[in-house]
């Protein structure tokens, strides 16, 4: 079995590929026996693996079956590697609501965020999947969040986003609550557009949630 970690994370994102559940467990274990960063793990390894899952979808060599066994092998993978993740525990830690915007059931990618900002000691309310607009911003509002996290794969649903920004902007709380958005057909571009703030990994969200409640970055 492989120790460099570059050669672990690329098998351990074909095994996610080829639904190899034993496989990806196997090499998770020797992952997390080596003492390697976690984080790059799931970012470098599972997630790599689902992102060209994700693109035999689209390309109509995998069907919905083979995803959902690709997404099984990346959950196994998951549960070896998340109890090695580093806390990092914060003072009054800041809240985060996140979920699937309405009219998508893909959660995949807002799963791995939400346990990425987790261990980054965030307090992350999640909604689940296709969750309402006004939905967001009622229990942004409840709780006293800092952020709302918004996640899609469909270009269909992308609209559910804008609204969400729309609903804050019309009650006078874009200071108070931001927006961050992700999904595969997210860009930074429509993210200026609807007054949001664009991530394009799991990684890069905690460090943009980072920012954003320190107010490094305004709306």
């Amino acid at each position: 079995m492989a120790k460099d970690k570059a050669e672990l994370l690329e098998k351990m994102a074909k095994s996610v590929v080829e639904m190899d559940d034993d496989l990806t467990v196997e090499l998770a274990q020797e992952y997390v026996d080596q003492q390697y960063d976690g984080y790059d793990a799931i970012n470098m390894g599972l997630a790599k693996g689902m992102d060209r899952a994700g693109q035999l979808y689209e390309e109509e060599e995998y069907y919905i079956p083979e995803l959902l066994m690709c997404s099984d092998a990346m959950y196994s993978g998951l549960e070896i590697i998340r109890p090695h993740l580093k806390q990092q525990e914060r003072s009054g830690k800041s809240k985060i609501v996140i979920g699937v915007v309405e009219g998508d059931t893909h959660d995949i990618g807002k799963n791995l965020v939400k346990i990425m900002l987790e261990t980054s000691g965030f307090d992350v309310v999640d909604l689940g999947r296709d969750i309402p607009p006004i939905d967001f911003v009622e229990k942004a509002k409840e709780i006293h969040a800092d952020l709302i996290a918004l996640s899609t794969l469909m270009t269909t649903t992308m609209d559910g986003m804008e609204e969400v920004c729309q609903i804050l902007k019309e009650q006078d709380l874009t200071e108070r609550i931001k927006v961050m958005v992700g999904g595969g057909p997210i860009s930074k571009s429509f993210a200026d557009k609807i007054g949001a703030h664009y991530s394009e990994d799991a990684t890069k969200a905690v460090k943009l949630a980072q920012q954003l409640v320190k107010e490094e970055i305004r709306c």
